[in-house]
């Protein structure tokens, strides 16, 4: 790709018409789908974590996501589908991504602890840090964390050009110079008492106001 302001020498040989920025979307798309395809394949060849027959639990939704949802790690549900946010967590956000008027399509949602074993403390310290490679790839606007040891666990891996991220729920915060975060309870644990979905929706429903104020592009 050339600098901006970079001049070249004129060749009359050259005749590629600038690719346009649908072009150059789609190559990146291109570039991101086959990227998580080589992770999926890893992931499931990885040997780290005693998962026995199990298959890993993988991320799923758009692999150039504005939106990047983070919790902790599996539920039976997501282990036996093998699809991180499949089930009852999965179906409330859905109604939310409805009431807030966010497009489903514009999110991605993995977990850091992809493989279903006994105790998360048995997962290998290098397959929870594979989520800084998910993040490379998707390149979210913003990161959803859910839960007190997603957070804590997303801070001792260091991000990139990150800096730490506070326990402030419901406050978006500076994560990377191009990506927030927003810091929200545990999903799975905000589902079956009252008050817990009201924090969860406390917190959750600020996502709401900062997709709105996304450029309409």
């Amino acid at each position: 790709m050339q600098a901006k302001g970079q001049g070249r020498a004129p060749s009359k040989t050259d005749t590629r018409v600038p690719a346009t920025d649908d072009e150059i979307r789609e190559k990146y798309l291109e570039r991101a789908i086959r990227e998580l395809n080589q992770l999926t394949r890893e992931l499931q060849s990885c040997d780290h974590c005693p998962r026995g027959n199990l298959m890993p639990v993988l991320g799923s939704g758009h692999p150039q996501a504005d939106i990047f949802l983070l919790k902790y790690a599996p539920l039976p549900a997501e282990i036996e589908e093998g699809v991180a946010f499949y089930g009852r967590a999965g179906s409330a956000l859905m109604k939310s991504f409805k009431r807030l008027g966010i497009d489903p399509l514009a999110v991605y949602g993995t977990l850091l602890v992809k493989c279903p074993v006994p105790d998360t403390d048995m997962s290998a310290p290098e397959c929870r840090a594979r989520v800084l490679e998910e993040l490379a790839i998707v390149q979210p606007r913003i990161v959803v964390v859910m839960g007190e040891q997603a957070l804590e666990e997303l801070n001792d891996l260091g991000v990139p050009l990150g800096r730490m991220l506070e326990p402030k729920l419901g406050e978006i915060q500076n994560l990377t110079p191009t990506c927030e975060a927003l810091y929200v309870p545990d999903i799975d644990q905000a589902l079956d008492e009252e008050t817990a979905k009201r924090n969860f929706w406390r917190s959750f429903r600020q996502l709401g106001d900062w997709y709105a104020d996304l450029p309409p592009y």
